[in-house]
């Protein structure tokens, strides 16, 4: 990064990626920046992190996404809730994996915590600075190419040159009114309205459905968190602005019949069950994730996970297209990829929003999907949805496990891929033969020592943030040959993707026999007892061997 004055007493400044905003989403995609060699700035127009706690769920991906890196200690011993629900009515979370259940964290604290670690790795983060304009240069005036933006800070202009502009400042996102992205979707029609009070003593209330609305109601450390919707009354127009107390306790009163107007507000909002999504995630140098890229309720604690997904995905393909490992090509990846996923999650949000804040009339509904929740593989189907472990990127073409039976990928079933759930079993459309692990997470397991050394866990070995070729092979005659050409393919991208091999613990969820090509983000990219394929894998997702290979 550099810094100049310019005459007109504008400060200059040059960097790798410039991100947009300061949330859990922008840390964190700061943090996988540095980790995979890129500079970055971080502007935010607040003064400083949040103290609001609006969000305040982790879900079993992100737990093992922040395991990754090495960041859950950092956390302490947050509680866990095995159940969660959706669109109100209980839902059980628990699924295979090191995380089962949601963790209960304040934003706050998620928040600290992807601060710390950015800074840690080198991260520039320059917080009171607002975003006024910014340009996309195409190299045509001779400029060289990239994305300038103007910003106003507490010492006066900054212009911050930079290759990438990622927007990451939240549902009313500056980045993407400048842009003029498209941003399909409908408006708000219901709101819950929601506030943190001190100084009141009501019941907890977990998603109470009442004659006249929806009240929900949980104490921490003193403080109440309140939550009401009238069934029938449509949103509030209050000018972009939020809610009065006056107007929490009114409507919490007419729901429930009782009076919290005594209590002191800690802060107080509203949110609607505006649904927007935006057409494309990559606009050229200019990308969006998390609400910067699309408005929905925040339902089932999604909102802040499905960010940090979103940073994690992009993080590392766009600090291999900054350092020149890998084309620019690589960014259509993370918006075909998290775009369906965006995709997936507003639909289930939607569904929600009418089991939630209907009247009477879902009653018929909410009753029959409480009869099938009793089902395990609904149970799991939606419970992979809600917590993340069900995603499967199409990672393209990979090897088949020859000798895997046609339902291996059964939740539950034994062998490759029976830790992976749902989507666990492949979806309609799937090729045929299709790897069950192809394009899910890694699962976290353990190899076991290999030459007098310990045994290893898969979650630990992707610290590193580099790509992970992980040979199973085991001790059979010719697994030496096999891991010998394994790790000859892989020579030319050694500079990016780690090469490990031994055993896996017997009973576990990884293949024996097989090798895998895990991509930074944790997600297998190619699977198979062979080499074969294994170069245009490496080709697509790391980019060409290095020069004299």
């Amino acid at each position: 990064m550099t810094t100049d004055q310019q005459d007109t007493g504008t400060a200059a400044l040059d960097t790798d990626v410039l991100v947009v905003g300061a949330g859990p989403t922008g840390l964190m995609l700061a943090a996988e920046l540095r980790l995979g060699g890129a500079e970055v700035v971080v502007v935010d127009q607040r003064p400083g992190p949040t103290t609001e706690s609006r969000a305040s769920t982790l879900h079993a991906r992100t737990m093992e996404i922040l395991d990754s890196r090495g960041l859950l200690d950092g956390l302490g011993s947050p509680p866990c809730e095995p159940r969660g629900h959706f669109g109100g009515v209980p839902l059980d979370l628990t699924l295979p994996g090191p995380y089962p259940g949601q963790w209960k964290v304040a934003q706050t604290r998620t928040e600290e915590l992807l601060e710390r670690r950015a800074a840690d790795l080198g991260a520039d983060l320059w917080r009171r600075h607002q975003l006024l304009s910014l340009t996309v240069r195409d190299g045509a005036d001779g400029a060289p190419e990239g994305v300038e933006a103007e910003t106003i800070g507490p010492y006066g202009p900054v212009r911050v040159r930079a290759r990438h502009l990622v927007g990451c400042d939240g549902e009313d996102s500056t980045v993407r009114r400048l842009v003029r992205a498209p941003f399909p979707g409908q408006d708000a029609r219901r709101e819950l309205l929601r506030a943190d009070v001190s100084g009141v003593s009501v019941a907890d209330r977990r998603f109470q459905r009442l004659r006249h609305g929806l009240a929900i109601a949980a104490t921490r450390d003193g403080v109440t968190r309140v939550m009401v919707h009238e069934f029938g009354r449509p949103v509030t127009e209050r000018g972009g602005g939020e809610p009065d107390f006056a107007e929490v306790t009114d409507v919490w009163k007419r729901v429930t019949g009782e009076d919290i107007s005594h209590g002191t507000p800690l802060w107080v909002n509203a949110f609607g069950d505006a649904n927007r999504q935006l057409a494309r995630y990559r606009h050229g140098r200019v990308l969006f994730a998390g609400d910067a890229a699309r408005r929905q309720m925040p339902s089932g604690g999604q909102s802040l996970n499905l960010g940090v997904q979103d940073a994690f995905n992009l993080g590392w393909k766009l600090a291999a297209v900054v350092r020149g490992s890998a084309p620019e090509g690589l960014l259509d990846t993370y918006d075909t990829e998290r775009h369906t996923v965006g995709r997936q999650v507003l639909a289930n949000i939607r569904a929600q929003v009418e089991l939630l804040l209907g009247g009477p009339e879902v009653e018929p509904t909410r009753a029959l999907l409480t009869e099938l929740l009793a089902v395990d593989g609904v149970r799991r189907h939606l419970a992979g949805m809600i917590s993340g472990l069900g995603i499967r990127y199409d990672v393209g073409g990979g090897a088949a496990d020859p000798d895997a039976p046609a339902d291996e990928g059964e939740p539950g079933g034994r062998g490759a891929g029976a830790d992976v759930v749902p989507g666990d079993v492949p979806r309609s459309g799937d090729p045929a033969g299709l790897h069950p692990l192809l394009g899910r997470r890694l699962p976290d397991a353990w190899l076991e020592p290999v030459a007098g050394g310990g045994r290893r866990r898969t979650t630990e070995l992707l610290r590193t943030g580099r790509g992970l070729l992980l040979s199973l092979a085991g001790n059979r005659a010719g697994a030496r040959a096999g891991t010998d050409a394994l790790r000859a393919a892989l020579a030319p991208w050694a500079d990016r993707v780690e090469f490990v091999a031994g055993p896996p613990e017997a009973g576990g969820p990884l293949p024996a026999g097989q090798a895998l090509l895990v991509r930074p983000d944790g997600h297998v990219a190619w699977a198979g007892p062979r080499p074969d394929g294994l170069s245009g894998a490496l080709t697509r997702w790391f980019g060409f061997p290095a020069a004299g290979d």
